[in-house]
This record gives structure tokens, sequence and C-alpha cells, in this order.
């Protein structure tokens, strides 16, 4: 224990690791960040700082919030644009079509609410995003449910970070169990997809008529307003 490094140490360490990793998360989506926010959680919590716990869900919702405003900002600059983007490509990359068709209706139905909870459904965020930049909802309306969709994403994760925590005398004991609970949540629904659309085969479908976007796919039926929904 003597070898440990001081608190003060670990926290120059943590607090700047925890906000590149989110924010790269936010922009790449394939660093575990929800496993990241826990694990800082967990070692926030056998500290003795009083703010250690606070100052881990300022970053993480903070990175959350700048790299989801960044993807989205790039992702407008290929609906915008005739020739498309490789954000916006690679965000159609990872969406189905029958997933992307039913975050579009639920964004039709319930607006910023939809926005709102899907950084709390696994592997809900890409595809709302992506039904949001092909509504072409301006940046604004993107941040009023963006914000408050990080804080809870933040909490929900740390929320697991102290439980685990709170179950282990060690540390790392509870970052395992933080990290192997997360990557379930997050993983699990995406692996089970995958595997069921290995199942269904490889038939290939052709794209309903109309109107499409810069990256290939159909665009929101109807005419849209100018704060981006549609009339």
């Amino acid at each position: 224990m003597s070898q440990l490094p001081s608190e003060s140490a670990q926290q120059a360490v943590t607090y700047p690791s925890l906000f590149l990793l989110v924010a790269l998360g936010a922009l790449v989506p394939v660093v575990p960040t929800g496993a990241v926010v826990s694990s800082a959680a967990v070692v926030a919590f056998h500290q003795t700082a009083p703010l250690a716990l606070l100052y881990i869900f300022v970053v993480a919702s903070f990175a959350a919030f700048l790299g989801d405003i960044a993807l989205y900002w790039l992702g407008r600059r290929g609906v915008n644009s005739k020739n498309g983007s490789r954000w916006l490509a690679a965000l159609e990359r990872r969406v189905a079509d029958d997933t992307l068709e039913e975050a579009q209706r639920k964004l039709r139905e319930h607006g910023v609410t939809v926005l709102v909870l899907s950084r709390l459904v696994p592997a809900g965020r890409i595809p709302v995003m992506l039904a949001c930049l092909l509504s072409r909802w301006p940046t604004t309306r993107f941040v009023k449910g963006a914000l408050p969709a990080c804080l809870a994403w933040a909490a929900t994760y740390q929320l697991i970070g102290i439980l685990g925590g709170s179950l282990f005398a060690e540390p790392w004991e509870g970052v395992l169990a933080a990290v192997a609970l997360t990557v379930l949540i997050s993983g699990g629904p995406a692996l089970w997809r995958r595997l069921r659309g290995r199942g269904k085969g490889s038939d290939g479908k052709s794209g309903p008529d109309g109107p499409t976007t810069a990256g290939g796919r159909p665009a929101a039926d109807g005419p849209t307003e100018p704060d981006g929904r549609q009339a």
C-alpha cells in the first residue's frame, strides 16, 4: 500500500484521462465510456476527498456533452453536403434500416424526450442522433436534449461505480465488478442483434422510393419547418 500513488497524484491522472476517454468515446463509439465512468467512480468512492465523486460527475457529463455536440456538428456538415461526409457515413453504417425507422418514428411522436432517454438505452444514442440528423434538427434543438441526456447518463454509470465500490473493500475488485456490469449492459443488446442478424441471412432489400440523404438513407417524410420539425 505504501507504494500506491497518493490521492492527489491519482486525481491528477484520473480527471484528464476521464475527460479524454469519454469525449473520444462520444466521437468514436468504440470506447466503453460507461465502464470508464463507473471505474473512475469506484476509485473516487475509496478516496477521502469529499468532492471526488462530484468532480467525476462534472467531468464525465461535460466530456460526453462536448463529444455529442461535436459529432452532431460533423454529421450536419454531411447532411448539408451533396457528397455527404465520412462522419455521416460512419453513423449510417452503424444503424440498421429498421432501427433507424423506429428511431425516426419515436422522434416524430415524442420529440426531445426520446433524445434525452437515448443515452440511457443500450445502443440507443447513435440511432436517435442519426434520426435527428436526417430530420435536419438544428444544433440548438439537439443541444436542449443532449445536455440532460449526458447528465442522466453520467449519473447512472456513476451510481453503478458507487455500488461496485461499496460492495468490495478493495478498489480493484469494485472496478472489475463495475466494468463487467457496464459492458454487459451496453454490449449485450448489440451482440444479440448482431447474432440475430446473422441468423436471418443476408438477403438484400431495395430501399423505399423517394428522396435520399447524402449518405443514401431515405429522407424524412414531409417538408420540415425552420426549426427542423416536420410540417
